[in-house]
Parts: structure tokens; C-alpha cells; sequence
């Protein structure tokens, strides 16, 4: 009776707990939720205030008998699930099933998994936090009215398997207005003269571009003003008329938010935000190093910025030594979080910074490898000083035309030595102008007007997503990475080259959404809800009278739409895939795993096939295509569309081309410097193909 049971989420945190907690504790797992809402009813009591109608969720009932079990023979029972709402839900859950008392010290909460934060923890047990239950249950029983009374119209009047939902269907119609924005979109014509100017002693030639005349700006819309500054222009000297020197200092970026991580990891790793997610928990939990399970990394779901103090102070002095003094900033950098930010946790680092990313590249998979070190190098760097710039300006006139070329050179890289901050935004490229005083003549090799139009706005990628989710309030760090499989799952968005696509049924149920249902798919709607939950998280605000504000009108929009809206016929859309058993072309449909290929004959034909992802190269093995596919865990592979009959299979991308050393095949890597080609057979050949732009590197 001696032993204090400790209870988290999943094995992988119970086992790096327990290694720190030591013979006095024992650490089990209830494998997240225990009780939960029934799928196969509303589950929410409308009449008697909202009353959720909580079940044993099907396949944890011996998990949970296993606890109680465990709970009996305790001298004290502690649960520390996650520091968030969920977390305080499951805490809350279990303290019911357990015949605990919440106001009781019972809850323990750590924002990183290391021995001397789990100590300092346990000794800090509080009882549980009855707000954040409340807040938790509420965005529960709003999520479950949305879905479970919204569903039903959808499969009525549009499809069966159809779903809404209160966040998934405001970013569907996020992305859905900006395709609507590029169809709309009438592009401009408009010209660019450019002209080439070679100047004594430089290594490469100066792009000047025409500016305007007499040093005023003068927009170039049609061929013939453009050939009118060629006429003008040609022949003449170009006269420096100007230099203009400016200092540019860019801070140093913040440390990951779950949102920045998402971006980030999308924009450099290439990773969706379900599988950053995935990974950012298993460096959290715990992997394995060495003969032990570590937390590599603090906890993953956080809008906070904010750093410890202890935390920075190890930074700084590790900067120190492995940079030099010049790269300590004179005054620790902080940073101010989003208006709307919880602040309920440090931002996203690790949890030991001698835990070098090189040091583990060996004892963990690509994945986390990666993903350690973006994370690794952004809160160095976040800590680091300033980088500083010098810009310059260049003005030429060539008669009463004006030119000007602008150049950047780096004067102290500062936290750029380290990390590189990547945007969806086309960013200023580096490149020096050579030294020249004003009053120098300069010749044009060539001048050059070129035709452009001007753009749509462009598409959403998952992690531009993201980024407009968190910047209009819609969801929290916890609902970003499900919300966007969600739309995808559910065939409303296509992801093609890393672009999100509204189909043809996303815009019909947006359309609907939007005429009968406007305040759920209303973005200021949504997220002043989303603060309304937050009050509720705070104490401000009784959560049953904010369902309560919310449902009536609600509920007599359903009843309007059940009986005004008309069904909608969306055509399946034909691919090119014949069915093999009758012939037909097969069409798509999406079930509750994605995308598939139907018969279309179904129910005479009940012929079903999975949608395959051709990379447009051949088996190495036997010629015929390669596809990619994925592990139940979400991890990409590429395999032979004839297996079983050949079993190749590489978790690397090949590439079509042969290895010129060996002859085998190429496969397509990455490292900092880009992507490139090396040959499959890593230990045995090692053959690397990089660009001429690339510089040599090690591996990744």
C-alpha cells in the first residue's frame, strides 16, 4: 500500500516517467480518454442543461478495470495526464471512474518530461482544475450539437458519410472563398525593362530596372510605353545619380509555437501537420536513447512564446561557448505572444541542450531526427543576437529615364549562423553591388522588356492554413493538425502539390453552409466563440449558458433547413481506371479513410480499389510504376503497384535515374542545402548527385 500510482496517457510517457520516478512509483496508462460521448447517439441531454451522457468507450473497459485495480492497491493515486483541456478531462474522467475526490491533491502537471520537473511536480499536486473541465466539456457537447445535428442534413440533402463540423467547416470555407477569389480573379497586363550593365572591376554584371522618369515613378502598362523606354534609353550612357546605404537589423524569430512548428515543419521538412504532430509527441513522451527513454522536447501544444527563465539562462551560456560573446544579445530577447494566446505554457524547446541533434542522429529515425533539430536550432537561435544587413540603392539615369538595382550583403549574421527563417512570401535575396561613386558612366549590354500579368492570390498550403487559423482565431494549438485531415478525409479539400483545393462537394456543402447555417461557418462568429470558451476556461463564464446563448437560434436554423433546402446531385467523378470485374470506369468516392475507387455499377458490382499516387518512375525490380504509399502510422514509402508479385520497397524516393558509379538505383534526399540524388546503396556505394549551385555537405 505504499506504492503512489501515477496514471498518464500512453505507454511511451509512462515509461520515461517511470525511469525518472524511481521503486516508489508506479506509472501506468490509460491510453488517452477512458469515458467519452456515444458515437451511436446525440449523447448530450438538451432538456436538462446540456448534460453530457458519458460512456466507457468500447476497448477500454479493461484498461480501466486494470487501473482500479491498481488504484486499490496504491497508497495515493496522482494523475497527470496533459498540461491542456483534454489533459484536465481525462484527469477529471478518471477521478470519476476511480471514486476520486477532484478538489483533492490529486492532479500533477509538467511541461517537460525530465527528472528534476517530474519531481518538482509531484510535490505540487493540486486538485483539478474544474474551469478547464468545464471549458473542455463545452467546446465538447458545441462540437457534438454541430456535428450530430448539421450530419444528418448533409446526408439527407447532399451524401451519405457527409459530416460538419464547427471548426473543419469554417476552414473549408476559408479555402473555398480564396478559390473563388482565383477564379474571379481578372489579371493585369503589365511590362518590366530591365537593363544589363557591366561595370569596371565587377565579378558579374548590375540588373538595373527602369524605374520612371526623372527619378518619379512610372508604372510601364503596355508594349508600346515599354519600347518607348527602350527607344529612350538605348544608346545612353547610364550615369550613377545616387547611392543610398541603409542599416537593416532582423531580430532574431521566436521560439516554436505549435503553430510556427507546423508551418515551419511543412515548409522545410515537407511534413503535413498530422505527421508533425505525431513526431512532436513521440520527442515529447519519450524516445529511445541509448538504453533509455528521454524527453527530448517541452510539451508540443502551446500559443505561448514565453521562455524560463532558467531555460534561457542555459541558452545564453551555451551560445557563449559555442559561438563567441558576440553572439549574446546584451539584454535577454523576449518576445510578445498573439493578443488571444493562453500563455499556459513555454513555448516549444528542449529540454536539454546538450542533448546535441548530431549527437542522436544515429539512435533516431529520419523523422524525429528532423524534427529535433529544426526545433533544436529555432530556440538557439530565438536566443541569439540580431542579424545585421546593409541594403543599397542604386540610381541610374539614362537620359531622362531612371533605373535603379538594389543589392543586400550581410554585415553580422548573427542568429542567421544558425537558423534560417522560412515564409510563403517571396523573400530578398542576398547580392552585393559593387563599390561605385555617383557621377560613374556605365554601359548596357542589353536592356530587356519583359511582359508580366499580375497574379491571384495563392492557394493555401497546409501551413499558410495554419498560419490564417491562428491569426483569425479559429481553433486552438490542439485542433489545427485534426481540423485540416478532417477536410481532407472527408473529400472537401484535395492536397495537390502541397496546395489545398476546394472539390466540387466542399463548395456545394460550403454553399449550404453559408445559406442556412451562416453564423457556423462565420470566421468572427467562430472565433468570438472560441473566446467565449476561453472565458469559460478563465471562470468568467458558466459554460451550460454559453451552449445555451448558442443553440436555440441554432436549432431553428436546422428545422429551417430540413425543410427548405432541395437535394443536391454532386456527379462522382470518372477516373481512368477500368473496373476488372465488369468493365466500367470506376468512379471516386470517399469513405471514412479517404479517397477510394468505386464500381459504378455497385450494388451488381461491388469492386472497390485503393487510390494510388504514381510518382511517374519505373520499378527498378520489374519496369512497371511505382507508387506511394503509407504506414498505418501516416509514414510514406514507395513500393511496385504489382505486389505482392514484386516486393520492392524504399523508404526513400527514387528518382529514375541509375547510379553512374554502380548502376543501381537513385534516390532523392534532402539537406539543408536542398534536395538531392544518391545512390540507394548507402554503406556499399555512396554515390551523392547535387546540383552545381549545392554546396558539399554532410548527409541527412
Amino acid at each position: 500500500m505504499s506504492e503512489t500510482l501515477v496514471i498518464v496517457e500512453s505507454p511511451a510517457k509512462a515509461k520515461t516517467i517511470a525511469k525518472y520516478l524511481g521503486s516508489k512509483y508506479k506509472v501506468i496508462a490509460s491510453n488517452g480518454h477512458v469515458r467519452d460521448l456515444p458515437k451511436s447517439q446525440l449523447g448530450v441531454d438538451i432538456e436538462n442543461g446540456f448534460e453530457p451522457k458519458y460512456i466507457t468507450l468500447r476497448g477500454r473497459g479493461e484498461v480501466l478495470e486494470k487501473i482500479k485495480k491498481e488504484a486499490k492497491l496504491a497508497g495515493k493515486v496522482l494523475l497527470a495526464t496533459d498540461p491542456d483541456r483534454e489533459g484536465e478531462a481525462i484527469s477529471w474522467h478518471l477521478a470519476h471512474a476511480l471514486h476520486m475526490d477532484p478538489s483533492a491533491n490529486c492532479r500533477v502537471v509538467f511541461n517537460e518530461i525530465t527528472k528534476s520537473v517530474l519531481q518538482a511536480s509531484i510535490k505540487k499536486a493540486r486538485p483539478i482544475d474544474e474551469n478547464l473541465v468545464d471549458a473542455q466539456q463545452a467546446r465538447r457537447v458545441l462540437d457534438r450539437l454541430v456535428g450530430y445535428k448539421i450530419s444528418p442534413l448533409l446526408w439527407a440533402k447532399v451524401r451519405k458519410g457527409l459530416s460538419a463540423g464547427r471548426v473543419q467547416s469554417v476552414a473549408t470555407r476559408i479555402i473555398c472563398d480564396r478559390e473563388q477569389e482565383i477564379m474571379d480573379f481578372i489579371p493585369t497586363e503589365y511590362w518590366t525593362v530591365t537593363a544589363t550593365l557591366s561595370a569596371p572591376g565587377a565579378r558579374k554584371p548590375i540588373e538595373a530596372r527602369f524605374f520612371g522618369f526623372n527619378d518619379k515613378k512610372t508604372d510601364v502598362g503596355s508594349e508600346e510605353e515599354a519600347n518607348r523606354v527602350l527607344e529612350l534609353s538605348s544608346g545612353r550612357p547610364f550615369v550613377l545619380t545616387d547611392v543610398k546605404k541603409a542599416e537593416k537589423v532582423r531580430h532574431a524569430p521566436a521560439p516554436f509555437t505549435t503553430s510556427s512548428m507546423l508551418q515551419e515543419a511543412s515548409r522545410k521538412l515537407g511534413l503535413t501537420p498530422k505527421m508533425t504532430m505525431s513526431l512532436a509527441q513521440q520527442l515529447y513522451e519519450g524516445v529511445e536513447v541509448g538504453k533509455n527513454s528521454v524527453g527530448l522536447i517541452t510539451y508540443i501544444r502551446t500559443d505561448s512564446v514565453r521562455v524560463s527563465a532558467e531555460a534561457q539562462g542555459m541558452a545564453l551560456d551555451y551560445i557563449k561557448e559555442r559561438f563567441g560573446e558576440k553572439y549574446v544579445p546584451v539584454r535577454p530577447n523576449t518576445y510578445k505572444g498573439r493578443s488571444n494566446a493562453q500563455d499556459a505554457h513555454e513555448a516549444i524547446r528542449p529540454t536539454n541542450l546538450l542533448m546535441e541533434p548530431a549527437a542522436l542522429k544515429d539512435q533516431l529515425r529520419s523523422g524525429l531526427y528532423r524534427l529535433y533539430k529544426l526545433i533544436y536550432e529555432r530556440f538557439l537561435a530565438s536566443q541569439m543576437t540580431s542579424a545585421v544587413y546593409e541594403s543599397t540603392q542604386l540610381s541610374f539615369a539614362a537620359g531622362e529615364c531612371t533605373y535603379r538595382a538594389s543589392g543586400i550583403r550581410t554585415v553580422f549574421d548573427g542568429y542567421a549562423k544558425l537558423y534560417t527563417e522560412s515564409t510563403d512570401d517571396a523573400q530578398e535575396k542576398e547580392g552585393t553591388l559593387p563599390p561605385l561613386a555617383e557621377g560613374a558612366e556605365l554601359r548596357a549590354e542589353k536592356i530587356v522588356p519583359a511582359k508580366h500579368f499580375t497574379q491571384p492570390p495563392a492557394r493555401y498550403t497546409e501551413a499558410s492554413l495554419v498560419k490564417t487559423l491562428e491569426e483569425k482565431g479559429i481553433g486552438r494549438p490542439s485542433t489545427y493538425s485534426p481540423t485540416i485531415s478532417t477536410i481532407i478525409d472527408r473529400g472537401y479539400v484535395s492536397r495537390e502539390k502541397k496546395q489545398l483545393i476546394p472539390t466540387e462537394l466542399g463548395f456545394v456543402v460550403t454553399g449550404l453552409m453559408k445559406e442556412n447555417f451562416s453564423d457556423i461557418v462565420d470566421v468572427a462568429f467562430t472565433a468570438g466563440m472560441e473566446e467565449k470558451l476561453d472565458e469559460v476556461e478563465a471562470g468568467r463564464k458558466e459554460w451550460r449558458s454559453v451552449i445555451g446563448d448558442f443553440y436555440a437560434p441554432f436549432e431553428h436554423s436546422v428545422e429551417e433547413a430540413f425543410k427548405n433546402v432541395e437535394h443536391v446531385t454532386i456527379p462522382d467523378e470518372v477516373s481512368d481506371v477500368v473496373c476488372d470485374k465488369c468493365g466500367a470506369m470506376m468512379v471516386y468516392k470517399v469513405g471514412r479513410f479517404g479517397r477510394f475507387l468505386a464500381c459504378p455499377n455497385y450494388p451488381k458490382c461491388r469492386n472497390t480499389k485503393r487510390v494510388v499516387e504514381k510518382i511517374g518512375v519505373k520499378c527498378p525490380k520489374c519496369g512497371a510504376d511505382l507508387i506511394k504509399l503509407h504506414t498505418k502510422k501516416g509514414r510514406a514509402f514507395y513500393g511496385c503497384e504489382k505486389h505482392p508479385e514484386c516486393d520492392f520497397v524504399s523508404w526513400l524516393k527514387p528518382t529514375g535515374d541509375n547510379c553512374p558509379k554502380c548502376g543501381k538505383y537513385m534516390v532523392q534526399k534532402l539537406g539543408k542545402n536542398g534536395s538531392y540524388k544518391q545512390c540507394s546503396d548507402v554503406e556499399g556505394c555512396g554515390y551523392v548527385m547535387r546540383s552545381a549551385k549545392q554546396k558539399p555537405e554532410e548527409e541527412s
